[in-house]
């Protein structure tokens, strides 16, 4: 499962990194996963099928390094975000959850990496 956010998820670094940005902590995921023009902007972005924001460019870059490293330098409210924004995006786009996790997690090692973090949360990846 992703450690995700899309601005969120916006997402991760190793121990000893620097904590990522709280720049965008307060974006309104809520408005995004409503908003299907601004749920599918934020998603081409990641895709880079379209521009981005500079939160999403923030969320772009601090994807990969989030997946790889258990979100080790998220914090609280970039984790509870990832959360939400993964489990909106596996029970309500799926179809955008595949694109994402296609390129994010080609060979699902971090859907097997995740899997009993995503149980305990209540999303079923």
């Amino acid at each position: 499962m992703f450690q995700v956010a899309v601005i969120v998820l916006v997402l991760v670094a190793c121990v000893c990194a620097k904590p990522y940005t709280t720049k965008y902590d307060n974006v309104d995921l809520d408005q995004i996963l409503r908003s299907d023009r601004l749920l599918k902007n934020y998603v081409n972005c990641l895709l880079e099928i379209g521009n981005c924001t500079p939160d999403g460019k923030e969320l772009k870059t601090s994807l990969p390094d989030a997946l790889a490293n258990d979100c080790k330098s998220c914090n609280m409210k970039q984790r509870d975000g990832s959360e939400k924004v993964i489990r909106h995006l596996v029970n309500e786009r799926p179809d955008m959850w595949a694109k994402l996790a296609a390129k994010y997690d080609p060979n699902n090692q971090y859907q097997r990496k995740y899997k009993n973090t995503a149980a305990n949360a209540g999303i079923k990846v």
